[in-house]
């Protein structure tokens, strides 16, 4: 995966659990896509304090997925409701009698992904 768009992902879980000086560093520099220059401009401090911050925000995000692991977890619950998913309308599609019981799986799936969004 793209270091940006994992960086971007273990904001979303953990962003909350740094500093607000990180929080709108990462901010700037990864979702708003700003140059380190643009986001320093923005933030007010050097090129270099905004590396700094950065660097040490993302360090903390992946030692806080390492101790977590929620953003694994929240794949593996995706990819199993999907897999889940799949099945129930492979069951729709095979034997009309189960019909009900594959529309009420694919309900309580679709209901799973909806959670974890």
């Amino acid at each position: 995966m793209d270091k940006n768009i994992e960086i971007s992902l273990l904001f979303d879980f953990y962003g909350q659990l740094l500093s607000s000086k990180q929080q709108e560093a990462v901010a700037l520099y990864y979702n708003d896509d700003l140059s380190l220059s643009e986001t320093a401009l923005e933030m007010g401090i050097t090129r270099q304090g905004v590396r700094d911050l950065v660097k040490r925000s993302e360090a903390e995000l992946y030692e806080y997925e390492r101790k977590l692991g929620l953003y694994e977890r929240f794949e593996r619950v995706g990819e199993c409701a999907r897999g889940i998913r799949e099945l129930a309308m492979s069951i729709a599609e095979a034997d009309s009698q189960c019909v009900q019981v594959a529309r009420e799986i694919i309900a309580l799936t679709d209901k799973l992904e909806q959670q974890e969004a």
